[in-house]
């Protein structure tokens, strides 16, 4: 969607004061532990695009509460793995050699959105030491949910997914479907449902770049559609309108689970 075509969709300009009245209707309140997955082009016209998004979000949660977002960088990843698209077999030594090292603080997440960017370069923002599955965090649990972020299987029970989890924390879908609803994965590592694939990142280590080769699963989010539909007949899920986009607020402990069971019964069937 084009910007001309936002502003033509759009009743008025959404602002900072609006997008926080409407994350309030939906049921966010100061003290949350809140995980985000969002798409700014479908809040309709911001006035103050990302920035605006991320001040109206801190404005409701406040900093007794904690923000979290998704800062993935899936380019970062063995090229053998790659399918979107790949690339020539004979270029992996050269991207095993050359590919510069995860580093928190410059690596720019890849197709998160502009929001979960912004967020990320936001003051106070701390980020786990993951190469491909980071998550960035501000507020009162930033630093326990981003610290020791495990690099094998990054998304279990090593990572910032399974600390919200422990927290009883909520996720927001903020115009965006349970296709993009991560905390998904944490189900697929506890149900067992995936093959397990050798990985590897360029990260730093003793403050030189290598090489590292890791173990996780074959992630797959593709019945992640079914299986939040499904989620969201048993009423756990609040959905509702922030500026032009469909939202849905639901605490990530039922999800899980849910998906947990879902899976195993897939699997045994």
């Amino acid at each position: 969607m084009t910007e001309k075509d936002t502003v033509r969709n759009a009743p008025s300009p959404r602002t900072r004061a609006s997008l926080a009245h409407d994350l309030r209707v939906l049921g966010i309140k100061a003290g949350m532990t809140l995980l985000m997955h969002s798409s700014l082009s479908k809040l309709g016209w911001v006035s103050g695009g990302s920035v605006a998004v991320v001040q109206a979000l801190m404005d409701v949660v406040t900093s007794a509460g904690t923000i979290i977002v998704p800062t993935f960088s899936a380019d970062l990843s063995d090229p053998a793995h790659w399918h979107h698209p790949p690339v020539p077999q004979d270029w992996w030594p050269v991207i095993y050699d050359t590919m510069p090292a995860f580093d928190p603080r410059v690596t720019p997440s890849r197709m998160m959105g502009k929001i979960a960017e912004t967020f990320r370069i936001w003051p106070d923002v701390v980020r786990s030491y993951h190469p491909v599955v980071s998550f960035a965090a501000w507020g009162k649990h930033a630093h326990d949910i981003t610290a020791q972020h495990a690099l094998d299987y990054g998304l279990g029970e090593g990572s910032p997914l399974a600390r919200i989890y422990d927290l009883d924390g909520w996720v927001l879908l903020l115009g965006v479907g349970h296709g993009n609803n991560s905390s998904l994965h944490l189900a697929e590592y506890r149900s067992a449902s995936a093959a397990e694939i050798p990985q590897g990142s360029p990260i730093f280590e003793n403050g030189q770049r290598v090489w590292k080769s890791y173990r996780d699963i074959d992630l797959d989010d593709s019945l992640f559609p079914d299986i939040g539909l499904e989620f969201d007949r048993t009423g756990h899920t609040l959905i509702g309108q922030v500026g032009s986009a469909t939202a849905r607020l639901f605490r990530q402990r039922p999800a899980v689970d849910f998906a947990q069971q879902w899976l195993l019964k897939r699997k045994d069937s």
